[in-house]
């Protein structure tokens, strides 16, 4: 059964951090790409991070060049996304999301590339 479950969400304060966390179904996982997305009301879901099935390669969005990191645990199946420096305008709902195929080195970028969600944990930032 395919199967994403994001975890970590929350309430931090501006300036916090807050780690997510996806748990995969191995059927999910297995060498796909995998992506953070985040979305807010009237708004599309946009990529906020990447990365590769082997870890090698990752990506981000403009707007959290080196304040957020993903990292994924292969043998456990999940992959993370570590944030900081949390301003309110990252409140969102975060989702998990794997690739639509096989891809050991590169990961994609866009929403319809991914075919399998979680769905979704509540990070709200407070000023």
């Amino acid at each position: 059964q395919v199967q994403l479950v994001e975890s970590g969400g929350g309430l931090v304060k501006a300036g916090g951090s807050r780690r997510l966390s996806c748990a995969a179904s191995v059927r999910t996982f297995s060498r796909r790409p995998m992506g953070w997305f985040r979305q807010t009301p009237g708004k599309e879901r946009e990529l906020v991070a990447a990365i590769s099935w082997s870890g090698s390669s990752t990506g981000y969005a403009d707007f959290v060049k080196g304040r957020f990191t993903i990292a994924r645990d292969n043998a456990k199946n999940t992959v993370a996304l570590q944030m900081t420096s949390l301003q309110p305008e990252a409140t969102a709902v975060y989702y998990c999301a794997a690739g639509r195929t096989v891809l050991i080195d590169s990961y994609y970028v866009k929403t319809q590339d991914y075919d399998y969600w979680g769905q979704g944990t509540q990070v709200t930032v407070s000023s």
